[in-house]
């Protein structure tokens, strides 16, 4: 058998299953997307909810700049995401493919590159960003004196976890791939618990300052690794290191070809995360010289609230990766469009919801990050409700783009990757240099125009209806 692994559309070709699902598999099926869909929506907690509880306490306990200084560092933190995400998701849908065909020696082959890649990376960030420059990485990211001195406090702790934080989500991947969500639900939860417990004594009863804040993240994450840990205990795990290069069948494993399959699985996600991080390098860069110290607290707040967003996308992409990639493997397609079915109608509630909140109660956010004036709040609630508004063509986009990425439609899925943050780039910077009251509208502008772009594209090029398999 060759070590390639098969995307949707191969896989559904042939010997497909063509019965008619019955009303107990999809009651099944349907306990299982929820087990799915709320592991990964924790897992999304690891990555993304550690910097919506710093924002909050440390905006209470040590000021806006504080606020300010937490996501001036975010680009570095959405890099090592990103890093994740390419190592960790791609390695996730080939281990659902192999553990769908039954082929667990391949399964564990593929887990072992993955983690190994991750702790090596995170092991890079901590020598060259936490131990050889970290004035420079700190100066990269920002160039306002008055909030240097608390970005480089916060960058340089979170620096020297870095392998901690490379190795809690890639592990939270693969260990809910294999059968255990809730343990990883239980991990993410006290990790979480950790972090928020330790935030409030490393800052106020420690005296570290926002130092602390950084520091309770990274053990709240080694507490959730060694958690989820346990899960090589059950007689079920079907994954585990293993350096063995033989399949099943006897067929050897070329090392070159799984990375290449690794890298090919998650490259989409993490071309859009890539992009992300270039964005939010030169949203920082623009608002801090346009708005200043005000303007750069607003922003912050604004992709805080984009976590909170990034918490059902993450965990509705993650879901339809893994799930439907199991299907995928048992070559199921009505299984696997009851998958996609779910995953858009959760999103869709999940949006409408935030949205909603956000237009009804937006000082409840500004106050939740510690905004203290009247000027600062009415601010933030100008730009809470634009923010709402943008994120919901960017939510339908993200998911869109797995959809072709699972129907085989790579170069589709690729351009979207670079679409989501680079249409928003040029935007921003016009938006900035010639109307720099408007700045806020730049995201909802650029993501308008990208959907328009998406769906001429798709006519002008007959691709496959979303959903469907050809």
């Amino acid at each position: 058998m060759s070590s390639e692994q098969p995307h949707i559309s191969e896989a559904l070709c042939g010997d497909v299953k063509a019965k008619n699902m019955t009303i107990e598999e999809k009651k099944t099926l349907s306990v299982e997307f929820r087990r799915y869909l709320w592991s990964s929506i924790l897992i999304a907690l690891s990555g993304c909810l550690g910097n919506i509880v710093d924002g909050i306490i440390v905006g209470n306990l040590i000021g806006e700049d504080g606020v300010s200084a937490i996501n001036l560092s975010k680009p570095v933190v959405q890099l090592m995401y990103t890093i994740s995400m390419l190592l960790s998701t791609g390695a996730g849908m080939l281990v659902g493919y192999a553990l769908g065909k039954g082929e667990k020696r391949h399964a564990k082959y593929i887990y072992t590159q993955s983690i190994l890649g991750s702790m090596v990376t995170g092991v890079l960030f901590t020598l060259i960003a936490g131990i050889l420059f970290p004035v420079q990485t700190a100066r990269l990211l920002c160039d306002n004196e008055h909030l240097f001195p608390m970005a480089y406090d916060y960058l340089r702790v979170m620096m020297l976890g870095a392998p901690a934080y490379m190795l809690m989500w890639g592990l939270s991947t693969m260990v809910g791939v294999d059968g255990s969500p809730r343990l990883v639900s239980i991990a993410i939860l006290i990790d979480n618990f950790v972090n928020l417990s330790l935030d409030i004594v490393f800052i106020k009863f420690f005296g570290w300052g926002i130092a602390g804040s950084s520091a309770a993240t990274v053990v709240g994450h080694l507490v959730g690794i060694a958690i989820m840990f346990w899960h090589f205990h059950y007689k079920t795990h079907n994954i585990g290191l293993s350096f063995n290069k033989i399949e099943e069948n006897g067929t050897t494993l070329q090392l070159s070809t799984e990375w290449r399959n690794i890298i090919s699985q998650g490259a989409p996600l993490a071309v859009a995360s890539v992009c992300l991080t270039l964005l939010l390098y030169v949203a920082n860069t623009a608002v801090l010289s346009t708005a200043g110290r005000q303007g750069i607290f607003v922003f912050s707040v604004c992709m805080n609230l984009l976590q909170v967003y990034n918490l059902f996308l993450s965990g509705t992409c993650r879901t339809l990766q893994s799930l439907g990639a199991i299907q995928v493997g048992k070559k199921d397609e009505e299984s696997y469009h009851f998958v996609l079915q779910k995953s858009f109608r959760f999103i869709t509630i999940s949006m409408a919801v935030t949205c909603l909140y956000v237009w009804l109660f937006p000082q409840s956010i500004a106050y939740l990050f510690g905004a203290e004036t009247t000027e600062m709040v009415k601010a933030c609630n100008h730009a809470l409700r634009i923010f709402a508004l943008s994120f919901v063509p960017f939510c339908y986009i993200y998911v869109i783009m797995i959809v072709y990425k699972l129907n085989n439609c790579h170069k589709m899925a690729l351009f979207i990757s670079f679409a989501l943050s680079l249409t928003v780039i040029p935007v921003l910077w016009i938006v900035a240099r010639f109307a720099p009251q408007y700045i806020w509208y730049s995201y909802l502008i650029a993501y308008l125009i990208e959907a328009l772009a998406i769906f001429t594209i798709h006519k002008i090029g007959n691709l496959p209806k979303l959903g469907v398999m050809k």
